[in-house]
């Protein structure tokens, strides 16, 4: 048997051939898929998968590149990028590391507009409760703009014709570029910081999305909207719209409507000024003649001081005598009151009192008296009748009539029958006086009655 002489390469050396093999193929790619699983992790780069129906990728995109786009990617967004595919060794899995990306179906422009548009607008910064008003009449207007284009020209024309002596002042700024953002976001501190101004305009010409880019820009619209002082937006054209014209007080379709917004028209406020002032004479004139009118009637209802002071004396006279009849007629009848409570009194002071009582007492012990004796006395007439009852009924009283008691011996019982002793039999006769002793020597059961 032939043996054939075998290949055998480690997992790093095998591994390696394979991420040389696609990063030579594959130096530069373009790739198109769905976000998932979107993570920013402390260092700043982004990491997801890039899906489609039948596969998906591993893809980074570190920090410095990120840093360029003009929208922040999220789960479910369909994007196109352009990256080169890689291997990351430790895990054994390939991926695409991306240099650029864009939303697909839009420019990134667009969805980063949208992006912030939302965020900003759920944050509150475009909620009317936030808008201040703007001055009637401002004192000073600053213009917020580039120094070299017609835009600050036009609107100086336009405030000029409106109002000839308007004060103005030019903050001038880029409009355009990498450099415009930090301009206009220093104008309007500075604008808050000199505090002198009553509003301001922050202004620019028309132009491509790119071209007003600026204009979306996060730093701008946190700027405008922590203004203390009123800003009328008016960046490009009537059909362009910026986030700062949503963030700002005031939304001008272009810089010269913004002109004519803010600065009034002078002549129409010096014809408004006469026409207030005729009113206001008018109204005078009116108020006067009836305060006039009021103080005739005043002065005809008006009576004489001398003659009012006699009415005023009369007066007094009169309540002076009322008020001494009305003491004396209190006096009177305190003291009625005062005599008929010294009789209450008098009638009820302890002496009347106990002589009352006494003669109760006197009384109630004449009656308990008659009353005791009257009992005492009948009671003893029953008494008297009950002993004679009683003696009528002693046996004392009927042996002094005669009788006598016989009773057995011994056991003191007492013979009421012949039958009941025997012959022999010894008895006790009790006399009213004394008793008998005897012998029964004969009986009788049936003898006549002889008493």
């Amino acid at each position: 048997m032939t043996s054939i002489e075998r290949n055998i390469y480690s997992v790093r050396e095998l591994t390696d051939k394979i991420k040389v093999l696609l990063e030579e193929n594959f130096p530069f790619v373009w790739i198109n898929g769905e976000i998932s699983n979107f993570k920013i992790p402390a260092s700043g780069h982004f990491y997801f998968t890039l899906k489609d129906d039948a596969a998906q990728i591993s893809a980074v995109m570190f920090r410095g590149q990120n840093k360029k786009l003009k929208f922040l990617p999220e789960d479910g967004m369909s994007v196109t990028g352009f990256g080169r595919i890689s291997v990351y060794s430790p895990r054994g899995a390939y991926q695409i590391i991306l240099e650029y990306l864009e939303p697909s179906g839009a420019g990134a422009l667009q969805a980063a507009f949208e992006q912030l548009k939302a965020r900003l607008s759920e944050e509150g910064l475009f909620d009317n409760i936030y808008k201040k008003p703007l001055p009637l009449l401002p004192k000073k207007i600053a213009l917020i703009t580039s120094a070299s284009g017609a835009v600050v020209h036009d609107m100086i024309r336009v405030m000029n014709r409106r109002f000839p002596n308007m004060h103005l002042e030019l903050i001038p700024v880029a409009v355009q570029g990498d450099k415009a953002v930090t301009d206009i976001v220093g104008a309007i501190r500075l604008l808050n910081e000199r505090n002198d101004a009553d509003l301001a305009i922050l202004a620019r010409g028309g132009g491509s999305l790119e071209d007003l880019w600026p204009f979306n820009s996060e730093e701008i619209a946190r700027a405008l909207f922590a203004s203390e002082i009123p800003i009328v937006s008016a960046v490009g054209h009537e059909t362009d719209y910026t986030i700062a014209d949503f963030v700002a007080d005031l939304r001008a379709p272009t810089p010269s409507a913004a002109a004519e917004i803010v600065v009034p028209v002078k002549a129409e406020l010096l014809e408004r000024r006469i026409q207030l002032t005729r009113q206001l004479s008018n109204g005078l004139a009116r108020l006067i003649m009836d305060r006039k009118r009021h103080v005739k009637q005043l002065t005809d209802r008006l009576v004489h001081p001398r003659r009012r002071l006699d009415d005023l004396r009369l007066q007094l006279d009169d309540y002076s005598e009322r008020m001494l009849a009305a003491f004396k007629r209190e006096i009177r009848q305190q003291r009625e009151r005062l005599q008929w409570r010294r009789q209450r009194l008098f009638s009820n002071t302890p002496q009347v009192l106990i002589q009352a009582r006494k003669q109760q007492l006197t009384q109630l012990s004449d009656q308990l008296y008659s009353a005791a004796r009257s009992r005492v006395n009948s009671s003893a007439l029953t008494l008297k009748a009950l002993n004679l009852q009683l003696h009528a009924l002693s046996p004392a009283a009927v042996l002094d009539r005669g009788y006598s008691i016989t009773r057995r011996i011994p056991g003191q019982s007492i013979i009421k029958a012949a039958s009941d002793i025997q012959i022999g039999e010894l008895l006790e006769v009790m006399l009213a006086k004394g008793t008998i002793t005897c012998r029964v020597e004969g009986k009788q059961e049936n003898a006549q009655e002889d008493i």
